[in-house]
């Protein structure tokens, strides 16, 4: 096979057979290749070895049930940035925003569409492909691929948060982003973790970017804005 034309792998983690099957039909019909995982440690430890492109997690698991998956999901650098998308017959609003809150990207309830998942699928991993894109203002250069950052032509060195906070920032250039969404983009469900975080990392961003620090502006009460001048376009 042409590598270029090589599938993409998707995890269903789902102790359900029946449903297990309808997904990955409806999945191979959309020509991807399919895993599947029948409790949340094995989908862990399937995530964790394979590396897939996308993962369908149900909630009521045994052995370790999906929110319990997301969070370890998330906290492994090997998995971190794999797109999650919750199937679950939880349906309540709760369920819903905890799902989200912990890092999902889309969170789908039972009974399900074959066809609405599948595009919902690739929605998600259209925006995981814009995000994973090199981001580019005048001298200022994020690989999020390679987790380098250069500026000038000279690497910079700036912690994982640090990196994270920045292309967040550049990705959504133009956008007023809030302190809260930037937590919840890029501390995710740490209750510990305070909007001084958010400020203490902006301010250190700062320091190390130097002149292009001023790239990043403070919208007094509402957040914070990456901004390309038009000489650094």
């Amino acid at each position: 096979m042409n590598p270029k034309l090589k599938k993409e792998t998707i995890l269903v983690v789902e102790d359900e057979e029946d449903v297990a099957e309808l997904v990955c039909l409806a999945l191979g019909r959309a020509n991807f290749e399919t895993l599947v995982a029948s409790s949340g440690y094995e989908g862990v430890c399937l995530s964790g070895e394979k590396r897939p492109t996308a993962i369908i997690l149900d909630i009521m698991l045994s052995r370790m049930d999906g929110f319990e998956v997301i969070k370890r999901l998330k906290a492994d650098p090997r998995t971190s940035d794999i797109p999650v998308i919750i199937l679950s017959a939880k349906t309540e609003l709760e369920s819903r925003i905890h799902g989200l809150q912990l890092g999902a990207d889309d969170y789908i309830p039972k009974p399900f569409s074959p066809h609405e998942l599948v595009l919902r699928l690739r929605a998600v991993l259209r925006r995981r492909n814009t995000l994973m894109e090199v981001l580019v203002a005048g001298s200022l250069i994020v690989d999020p691929i390679a987790l380098k950052v250069t500026l000038n032509g000279r690497s910079l060195d700036l912690s994982l948060l640090e990196f994270k906070l920045l292309s967040v920032l550049m990705c959504r250039a133009g956008e007023i982003l809030s302190r809260e969404e930037l937590l919840r983009t890029v501390w995710g469900d740490d209750a510990s973790v305070t909007k001084r975080v958010v400020d203490t990392n902006i301010y250190r961003l700062r320091e190390k970017l130097k002149d292009s620090g001023d790239m990043m502006k403070t919208v007094r009460g509402l957040g914070y804005l990456f901004t390309i001048p038009e000489r650094a376009l």
